[in-house]
């Protein structure tokens, strides 16, 4: 099979798209600031610097679900690709630097395709080209989306044996509960009948583990969070100062999640496209949840969305899981 070219689809009027999607970002953003708890959606995380900084976050020391997670996919891999099967076409959300996919494409069996998909378009195309350089016989197609929308999946012929969603990492922990179910149900679409999800799942652990996972000593998680209000100076023509905000992160015991909030160091007012917002000194933004579950919560929460939980990994301090679902509890054939 030969190299496949590494072009988004072309659209004749992608000027609107940009406009649409910057309506889109203010709209999401002015709508969450004037909330009773300020809010800003997590998915505006991912632009070029906040996707670096991520990656970043992912070496840290402190940050241990990406590590476990890579350990976890090398130590059960013949398990993973086994359940996957032949042909089966392999739909990465958030691809990011695709270093987990790598484990999967090394080891799976004549694989129909990879399709990665990423809001971050730019980032997205960059790791696509890289991986087309070392996967020379794979069918690569990149599609620049928000994979908690609807997208249209391109069309791969001849039709693979199976679709399996890959969405690695913890993001199915940002969701709230109803969310991750409304989500989980858009993914099940996608995967058809027969079709598998195999996600990474964060498992509930000692408090201090957590809170320095999300807070390390070297501030990168802070940097993180606060590149969300450079994104929003940058395009939605905002003036908020980021040094005037402090990042916290903390266990909510009874949520079962990680909170992350940017605080206000004092009273301050910010305009953004010419909408004045006022924070009291010490009021916060609340940037990103992420909820830690137990598998079997887990089961019960994707058995709402028309998943069976057919296989869950884990390392030996069950820090983390990697979970292999099939739509409808149908396993491989």
């Amino acid at each position: 099979m030969s190299k496949f070219n590494l072009v988004f689809p072309s659209n004749p009027d992608a000027s609107t798209l940009v406009d649409d999607a910057r309506d889109a970002f203010l709209s999401d953003v002015l709508e969450g600031l004037e909330r009773p708890q300020k809010t800003l959606p997590a998915k505006y995380f991912y632009d070029e610097t906040g996707s670096q900084l991520f990656e970043a976050i992912c070496e840290l020391k402190e940050y241990y679900p990406t590590r476990t997670e890579v350990a976890i996919m090398q130590r059960y891999i013949d398990e993973i690709v086994a359940l996957l099967g032949p042909r089966c076409l392999l739909i990465e959300y958030g691809s990011g630097s695709s270093l987990k996919t790598r484990i999967l494409l090394d080891r799976l069996v004549e694989p129909a395709g990879y399709v990665p998909i990423d809001i971050s378009g730019d980032f997205l195309q960059e790791v696509a080209a890289a991986l087309a350089d070392d996967y020379a016989d794979l069918r690569i197609e990149p599609v620049s989306a928000d994979y908690t929308r609807p997208f249209t999946l391109p069309d791969i012929q001849p039709p693979p044996r199976r679709r399996v969603v890959y969405f690695p990492g913890s993001t199915i922990g940002n969701f709230e509960p109803a969310g991750a179910v409304a989500f989980l149900k858009r993914a099940a679409r996608v995967c058809g009948p027969g079709g598998g999800l195999l996600i990474g799942v964060d498992l509930q652990k000692d408090i201090h583990v957590l809170e320095a996972a999300y807070d390390d000593a070297r501030g990168v998680t802070a940097a993180f969070n606060k590149n969300m209000l450079y994104r929003i100076n940058c395009e939605l023509g905002a003036d908020f100062d980021p040094d005037r905000f402090h990042h916290r992160a903390v266990y909510n015991r009874d949520e079962g999640r990680i909170e992350m909030h940017l605080v206000s160091q004092e009273a301050q007012s910010v305009t953004i496209s010419g909408r004045q917002v006022d924070f009291d000194r010490c009021e916060t933004i609340h940037t990103e949840n992420s909820y830690k579950y137990t598998p079997a919560q887990f089961a019960r929460l994707a058995a709402q969305a028309g998943f069976a939980q057919q296989r869950v990994w884990t390392d030996d301090a069950s820090y983390f899981s990697v979970q292999y679902l099939t739509v409808g509890g149908t396993g491989p054939a």
